[in-house]
């Protein structure tokens, strides 16, 4: 039972924000199904790092997730920035559980346990924006980590944030403390495209 991870999807089915229009993305939704195709198997797991889909709401999702729905393995949502479609854990486990979409599960204030390792994380934030807003949006993305990985018990853990923790040239130093105080060896991120 393998792992995979990989972030910032920005699936729009419906054609109304097709990524189509940046340069690398040409042909993205045959390429990501042929490749996951190839790759994941029933029993594995892919950890989804948020942006997940351009959707601004929970039913505007459908055609995303469905799409998702159809490929292997059980997939573990994280909030990204532009996941405007994120509700409440109660709302979104309703929701899928009505489609019959029982291979997704939400990574917010738990974690989720796969073949001995404890899958810990949240989406984080902008280490250095100054704005007292993102100060408080910090502070409360930290306490969600914390609360995952409390979670985790004594079970290896392993985090995984939409936004990165560490940068060339700085870090999100809330983030890396937390990240040291629970010894977590693996930490694995989104938000980022292409080459940046």
């Amino acid at each position: 039972m393998a792992i995979f991870v990989i972030g910032d999807l920005h699936l729009s089915m419906d054609g109304k924000k097709s990524m189509e229009v940046f340069p690398g993305w040409e042909h993205y939704m045959q390429r990501l199904e042929e490749n996951w195709r190839a790759a994941v198997k029933p029993e594995d797991v892919v950890v989804l790092l948020g942006d997940t889909s351009w959707a601004m709401s929970l039913q505007e999702t459908v055609q995303d997730f469905a799409f998702l729905h159809t490929l292997p393995g059980k997939k573990v949502l994280i909030k990204g920035n532009h996941d405007y479609w994120w509700t409440t854990m109660a709302k979104m486990e309703r929701f899928f559980a009505e489609q019959g979409w029982d291979d997704f599960m939400f990574l917010h204030n738990n974690c989720v346990m796969h073949d001995g390792l404890a899958l810990c994380g949240t989406r984080s934030w902008m280490f250095d924006a100054a704005a007292v807003q993102d100060e408080k949006v910090m502070a409360r993305e930290c306490g969600r980590l914390r609360m995952s990985l409390q979670a985790a018990g004594d079970a290896e853990k392993v985090v995984f944030l939409h936004y990165p923790p560490i940068y060339p040239n700085a870090n999100a130093q809330e983030v890396v403390s937390i990240l040291h105080e629970f010894d977590v060896k693996r930490c694995f991120y989104g938000h980022l495209h292409g080459g940046s």
